[in-house]
């Protein structure tokens, strides 16, 4: 059996259409090393994929930080994703990620039992510095133009000059 191809950022790609039966199931992964991401939409409870309001992700080793209000620390244990919401909005994120075309697919369930589906889409001008500072309750990561800056009482999203523009 050939390897599966490989993308420009050198992780496999997944088939545009993983839940057809004669696929083989998609891979669980970790979250990316580096990443600035967009929220395409959320399904809840198998629902219809909406939009509700922007959802900017970004992240850096282990360390993430969203836009919706909340930032902390991945940990992958090889099947499931924990976001520990250490910054922000208390809580925790479990579920898994795998990769659809470019995209990343999250799911996962919630506390009280519901289940959520999310879909992301890799953001353009991610390429450049990177790094995730914490001082207090107040965490900021950001990815080349990307900067997502969590305290107390909310999550801010600001996109920066690229280095490239003129």
């Amino acid at each position: 059996m050939k390897p599966a191809a490989k993308g420009p950022d050198q992780r496999p790609t997944a088939p545009a259409r993983a839940h057809e039966s004669s696929l083989p199931a998609p891979e669980t992964v970790g979250p990316p090393a580096r990443g600035a991401w967009r929220r395409l939409g959320i399904s809840r409870n198998g629902g219809p994929l909406l939009e509700e309001r922007e959802a900017i992700w970004l992240q850096v080793g282990n360390e993430f930080a969203d836009s919706r209000g909340f930032a902390g620390t991945t940990v992958f244990d090889g099947a499931t994703v924990r976001f520990h919401h250490e910054v922000g909005e208390p809580g925790e994120d479990v579920g898994s990620l795998r990769w659809d075309g470019e995209n990343l697919v999250e799911s996962g369930s919630n506390p009280d039992g519901s289940t959520f589906l999310e879909i992301w889409t890799p953001l353009p001008g991610r390429q450049g510095e990177a790094g995730s500072w914490r001082v207090g309750d107040c965490q900021v990561v950001r990815v080349g133009c990307h900067v997502v800056h969590v305290d107390g009482t909310a999550g801010t999203y600001l996109r920066t000059a690229s280095p490239d523009s003129p």
